[in-house]
Protein backbone atom coordinates (compact mmCIF):
# COMPACT_ATOMS: atom_id res chain seq x y z
CA UNK A 1 0.00 0.00 0.00
CA UNK A 2 1.13 3.49 -0.59
CA UNK A 3 1.17 6.20 2.08
CA UNK A 4 -1.96 7.93 0.83
CA UNK A 5 -4.07 4.79 1.12
CA UNK A 6 -2.67 4.05 4.59
CA UNK A 7 -3.61 7.55 5.75
CA UNK A 8 -7.08 7.23 4.24
CA UNK A 9 -7.56 3.88 5.99
CA UNK A 10 -6.58 5.43 9.36
CA UNK A 11 -8.95 8.36 8.86
CA UNK A 12 -11.76 6.00 7.86
CA UNK A 13 -11.18 3.84 10.94
CA UNK A 14 -11.30 6.89 13.21
CA UNK A 15 -14.55 8.02 11.59
CA UNK A 16 -16.09 4.60 12.22
CA UNK A 17 -15.31 4.91 15.92
CA UNK A 18 -16.91 8.36 16.11
CA UNK A 19 -20.04 7.26 14.22
CA UNK A 20 -23.30 6.97 16.15
CA UNK A 21 -24.61 3.54 16.99
CA UNK A 22 -28.15 2.74 15.85
CA UNK A 23 -30.09 1.30 18.79
CA UNK A 24 -33.23 -0.87 18.55
CA UNK A 25 -36.54 0.97 18.82
CA UNK A 26 -40.03 -0.38 19.36
CA UNK A 27 -40.23 -4.01 18.26
CA UNK A 28 -36.75 -4.06 16.64
CA UNK A 29 -34.23 -6.57 17.92
CA UNK A 30 -30.49 -7.22 17.67
CA UNK A 31 -29.44 -10.61 16.33
CA UNK A 32 -26.62 -12.72 14.91
CA UNK A 33 -26.71 -14.24 11.42
CA UNK A 34 -26.70 -18.04 11.74
CA UNK A 35 -26.73 -18.97 8.07
CA UNK A 36 -27.33 -17.52 4.64
CA UNK A 37 -30.22 -19.09 2.78
CA UNK A 38 -29.78 -17.45 -0.61
CA UNK A 39 -31.83 -14.92 -2.56
CA UNK A 40 -31.10 -12.17 -0.01
CA UNK A 41 -32.47 -14.20 2.90
CA UNK A 42 -30.79 -15.43 6.05
CA UNK A 43 -31.55 -17.14 9.34
CA UNK A 44 -30.99 -14.74 12.27
CA UNK A 45 -30.93 -15.71 15.94
CA UNK A 46 -32.23 -12.67 17.82
CA UNK A 47 -31.33 -11.78 21.39
CA UNK A 48 -35.02 -11.87 22.34
CA UNK A 49 -34.81 -15.68 21.99
CA UNK A 50 -36.47 -16.10 18.60
CA UNK A 51 -35.00 -17.37 15.33
CA UNK A 52 -36.25 -15.46 12.30
CA UNK A 53 -35.87 -15.83 8.55
CA UNK A 54 -34.91 -12.31 7.47
CA UNK A 55 -34.40 -10.66 4.14
CA UNK A 56 -32.40 -7.67 3.03
CA UNK A 57 -34.74 -5.05 1.51
CA UNK A 58 -34.14 -4.16 -2.15
CA UNK A 59 -32.64 -0.73 -1.53
CA UNK A 60 -29.96 -2.21 0.73
CA UNK A 61 -29.33 -5.47 -1.15
CA UNK A 62 -26.50 -4.12 -3.32
CA UNK A 63 -24.87 -2.03 -0.61
CA UNK A 64 -25.00 -4.38 2.37
CA UNK A 65 -22.79 -7.48 2.47
CA UNK A 66 -23.89 -9.71 5.35
CA UNK A 67 -22.01 -12.86 6.34
CA UNK A 68 -22.47 -15.49 9.03
CA UNK A 69 -21.84 -14.35 12.63
CA UNK A 70 -22.46 -10.68 11.74
CA UNK A 71 -24.48 -8.67 14.25
CA UNK A 72 -27.53 -7.05 12.64
CA UNK A 73 -30.60 -5.03 13.59
CA UNK A 74 -33.83 -6.85 12.70
CA UNK A 75 -37.37 -5.50 12.38
CA UNK A 76 -40.08 -8.22 12.51
CA UNK A 77 -42.82 -8.11 9.89
CA UNK A 78 -46.18 -6.87 11.10
CA UNK A 79 -48.21 -9.11 8.81
CA UNK A 80 -45.92 -12.16 8.52
CA UNK A 81 -45.83 -13.09 12.16
CA UNK A 82 -42.88 -13.05 14.52
CA UNK A 83 -40.84 -15.62 12.58
CA UNK A 84 -39.98 -13.32 9.63
CA UNK A 85 -38.36 -9.92 9.40
CA UNK A 86 -36.09 -7.45 7.61
CA UNK A 87 -32.41 -6.72 8.23
CA UNK A 88 -32.31 -2.95 8.51
CA UNK A 89 -28.73 -2.38 9.72
CA UNK A 90 -25.42 -4.21 10.04
CA UNK A 91 -23.18 -3.29 12.96
CA UNK A 92 -19.45 -2.79 12.44
CA UNK A 93 -16.87 -4.28 14.82
CA UNK A 94 -16.39 -1.05 16.78
CA UNK A 95 -20.16 -0.66 17.15
CA UNK A 96 -20.53 -4.25 18.37
CA UNK A 97 -17.86 -3.55 20.99
CA UNK A 98 -19.78 -0.42 22.08
CA UNK A 99 -23.03 -2.41 22.40
CA UNK A 100 -21.19 -5.07 24.40
CA UNK A 101 -19.76 -2.45 26.80
CA UNK A 102 -23.20 -0.90 27.30
CA UNK A 103 -24.70 -4.32 28.07
CA UNK A 104 -27.17 -4.35 25.17
CA UNK A 105 -25.78 -7.60 23.76
CA UNK A 106 -24.11 -10.61 25.27
CA UNK A 107 -20.81 -12.06 24.09
CA UNK A 108 -21.13 -13.06 20.43
CA UNK A 109 -19.54 -16.45 19.91
CA UNK A 110 -19.66 -19.13 17.25
CA UNK A 111 -21.78 -21.30 19.58
CA UNK A 112 -25.13 -19.51 19.51
CA UNK A 113 -26.83 -21.73 22.10
CA UNK A 114 -25.82 -19.42 24.98
CA UNK A 115 -28.62 -16.93 24.49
Amino acid sequence: MNKKREEEAKIQQQQQEIMRVKLPRGNQSIGVVESRLGNGRMRVRCFDGKTRVCRIPGAMKRNLWVRENDVVLVEPWEYGGEDKGDVIYKYRASQVEFLRRKGLIKEVTVDLEEF
